[in-house]
């Protein structure tokens, strides 16, 4: 029996649990125990890719197992997550408006179905990965609960604030827009400028801003993302005149 073959799979089963974890954790509202856990999905959804590729185990069970774990600790968990503070904070009456927090849970099944089929994505992503995107949306309970900032609560709490960035969240997963990749697969500083500034301002940004930081670590690296995509088709149109 070849135990190796296994190992990755059991990572990615260890990742559904810490989804189903969070998701406990958020339906009674301890968002700071259900970001944690999404976290540590996410932290196991990186190794479970990497150990079937130092193993050589990869396999189509794997990647479909992987999407499925995905869809819980990054599809399910974030759009329970929005339909809890819309719940919240609605005035419609039976708070049939907070349902509309799973078309972030509708987005991310879409994603990850497409990344599935999409030959594109094997370096890059086209479109906000989903566990960026579950971080975002964790990372707003949290903002809310530590701010002491009057308009980041009035925004927070108001139901069209909270619907807009639904739609968005929903909107940039699927979106057309090429993302760059974080590995840095040599130590080269004018190869990996891009992802070293953003790196550095990620870090800078969380030392400064806490949970806050985070919301604005994803919009910066959709801002530079697509600064750098302008940058390289002038650089093209360039090379052809």
């Amino acid at each position: 029996m070849n135990i190796k073959k296994h190992i990755p799979n059991l990572i990615t089963l260890l990742n559904l649990f810490s989804g189903c974890i969070a998701l406990i954790y958020a339906v009674n509202m301890n968002f700071e125990m259900a970001f944690f856990f999404v976290s540590l999905g996410i932290f196991l959804d990186f190794f479970d890719g990497f150990f079937a590729r130092l193993f050589k185990v990869s396999s189509p069970l794997g990647l479909q197992l992987d999407s499925l774990a995905d869809m819980v600790t990054s599809g399910l968990v974030p759009g329970a997550v929005m339909f809890l503070m819309l719940n919240n904070y609605t005035l419609a009456p039976d708070n049939w408006i907070a349902y509309l927090g799973f078309i972030i849970t509708l987005g991310s099944c879409y994603r990850l179905a497409n990344f599935n089929i999409d030959t594109r994505q094997t370096d890059s992503f086209i479109g906000l990965p989903t566990p960026a995107n579950t971080l975002l949306i964790l990372s707003l309970p949290l903002v809310l609960q530590h701010t002491n900032q009057d308009i980041i609560r009035t925004l927070l709490e108001n139901q069209w604030f909270l619907l807009a960035i639904t739609v968005f969240s929903a909107f940039i997963l699927n979106a057309e827009i090429p993302l760059f990749s974080l590995k840095i697969k040599e130590f080269n500083f004018a190869k990996n400028k891009l992802q070293i500034i953003f790196l550095a301002s990620a870090v800078a940004l969380l030392v400064a801003f806490q949970f806050l930081g985070i919301p604005l670590v994803i919009i910066l690296y959709v801002l530079l993302s697509v600064l750098n995509n302008r940058e390289v088709r002038k650089k093209s149109i360039e090379k052809r005149v």
